[in-house]
């Protein structure tokens, strides 16, 4: 399944991506996992290289735009390195193998690391990628654009917990209003708008972090 269309330089929509991957609305994405962007932090498994790197992909696959912020915001590289140290671990070769090439491949057709690039660029790099015509992976090139749009928009609604969704920007940007252990029954109307609590899962006692 493609992303809209970023050929022509334009961001990709935040809404049509959403309603693309089926969340729109809906709720938040929990996934045990495990930047840079907070002062003086170092990324957990990948370089400094690789992690600004990955950073600048998950701003584009999910960018800030005129109704708030994206998956820059929310931290999602940030859920990834850390996965790569535990529930992602086996997609580390993936991740220093992808993000290499991809690297390389922005440098070679467009002068630059991919990080360098304007925001036009780093979309049709991407766009390239993930219709498998970019050159020098060990595979096909679409394979980690899809593995790490996957691990982004993870990172970008998972709980706080696991690194990513940083201030319950995700959760705030789909309208879910947070985890509750009771519901009344106006919380449950579809047409409802209901203050967001902010609250992780693992603030309630009744879920025990050390079985993650």
């Amino acid at each position: 399944m493609k992303t809209p269309d970023r050929t022509e330089g334009k961001r990709v929509s935040r809404r049509d991506l959403l309603r693309a991957a089926g969340i729109a609305g809906g709720a938040a994405v929990v996934v045990p996992g495990a930047g840079l962007r907070a002062q003086g932090e170092e990324p957990a498994i990948l370089t400094a290289e690789e992690y600004a790197t990955l950073d600048a992909i998950c701003a584009r696959i999910i960018p800030a735009d005129e109704n708030g912020p994206g998956a820059g915001e929310a931290r999602a590289a940030r859920y990834i390195d850390r996965g790569l140290g535990g529930a992602l671990s086996g997609s580390l070769a993936a991740y220093r193998e992808g993000l290499a090439a991809l690297d390389a491949y922005a440098r070679g057709s467009r002068g630059e690391g991919f990080r360098n690039l304007t925001e036009a660029d780093q979309d049709r790099v991407l766009a390239e990628v993930e219709d498998g015509d970019a050159t020098g992976f060990a595979a096909n090139p679409a394979q980690f654009f899809n593995l790490v749009r996957g691990h982004t928009i993870q990172g970008t609604f998972s709980d706080p917990f696991y690194g990513g969704n940083d201030n319950f920007t995700g959760w705030d940007m789909i309208g879910y209003p947070g985890v509750r252990t009771a519901v009344p029954a106006a919380y449950q109307q579809m047409d409802g708008d209901h203050a967001p609590n902010h609250v992780s899962v693992y603030d309630f006692t009744m879920f025990d972090e050390g079985e993650i």
